[in-house]
């Protein structure tokens, strides 16, 4: 190199005008856009590589009108699933070098239109809406300027792309694992009835009953979601000399203050009667004695599918209606099966 020259990077039109394809082409080449052929994008991150590009940002968003972010609009920060689902969104998104911006509404409809607004007029992509509970929420509407998937909590628009969790299949799921490890006297513990989460698992555990020749024990009483309903619960059942060796409660808070109970009367879990939760909340199944099985909604694979469908639709292959993703089952000591 002579004195006084300078070496310039390489820029993205070096890397089209070796590959002699437009500049715009390249770009989408290089962010692996389906609608440029394997072919084409096989030949362009070759080129870019021996040139040892490295892309700019700022240029790519002059060139595709892309910014390479998106937003993500939880309602509530300190929720069960809030982190999980971010995290999940974050690994998709990190690896198409796409930034997320978050922002918390705090279940606010004011928060979350400030919000909103604020995110496009910083250009994002597209939008993540994050509820806070699987409740079905308002549709944003068709008229926004970018494509939005809602997580966790549903759009009622079925034009809309929605995915969550599938707690009917979940009640299903804990009936059938504990009729698997030999119990055939299932009492459940709801929740607050309220939320769709509650009669959603009530009306799968119901069913899953149903399909194998078998009554509930006890009553279906609903409540809230903490631990001393569970406590409440069980004695009920105790003290009104219910027959049952299981018992289903909809989340951990509330199987954590029934074995409180049951270990307080003198009986054994899983021996005489097994537990199980739902949530899989680490703090509370690993901590129990015994460790509590319990079923996981898999909140990082709803952020991850959630992010890969917005990306989709990014790139003009929209999803429509809700997509329930099956929960997960994670056995633990509450339900070893009897001999």
């Amino acid at each position: 190199m002579k004195k006084g020259t300078t070496k310039t990077s390489p820029r993205l039109e070096d890397v089209a005008r070796k590959a002699g394809v437009s500049i715009s082409t390249a770009s989408k080449a290089l962010h692996d856009n389906p609608r440029v052929s394997e072919q084409t994008r096989n030949l362009v991150h070759r080129i870019a590589e021996e040139l040892s590009y490295t892309p700019n940002a700022m240029a790519q968003s002059l060139v595709t009108g892309m910014s390479g972010t998106i937003g993500l609009v939880t309602s509530d920060m300190q929720g069960r699933f809030c982190t999980q689902i971010l995290m999940g969104a974050e690994n998709v998104c990190s690896a198409q070098s796409i930034s997320v911006l978050l922002a918390n509404a705090r279940n606010d409809p004011t928060f979350e239109a400030m919000h909103i607004q604020k995110l496009l007029s910083l250009n994002v992509d597209g939008l993540i809406m994050m509820g806070r509970e699987t409740d079905p929420r308002p549709s944003l509407g068709q008229n926004l300027a970018v494509p939005v998937v809602y997580a966790y909590a549903p759009s009622e628009d079925p034009s809309d792309a929605s995915i969550t969790c599938d707690n009917t299949g979940a009640g299903h799921l804990a009936i059938n694992h504990l009729i698997s490890c030999g119990r055939r006297h299932i009492a459940i513990i709801g929740g607050d009835e309220s939320f769709a989460a509650a009669t959603d698992r009530a009306e799968g555990a119901l069913n899953a009953l149903a399909d194998a020749g078998l009554k509930l024990a006890g009553p279906l009483r609903y409540g809230t979601w903490h631990g001393d309903w569970g406590r409440g619960a069980t004695r009920l059942l105790l003290d009104q000399n219910i027959q049952f060796d299981a018992i289903v409660c909809q989340n951990d808070q509330i199987a954590r203050g029934c074995i409180d109970v049951l270990k307080e009367r003198g009986i054994r879990v899983p021996d005489d009667v097994a537990v199980i939760g739902h949530d899989n909340w680490f703090e509370i199944v690993t901590l129990s004695r015994p460790e509590l099985t319990s079923i996981d909604n898999l909140a990082t694979d709803i952020g991850s599918q959630a992010a890969n469908m917005l990306l989709d639709a990014i790139q003009g292959y929209p999803h429509h209606g809700v997509k329930s993703l099956p929960c997960k089952l994670v056995q633990r000591e509450s339900t070893i099966c009897l001999e």
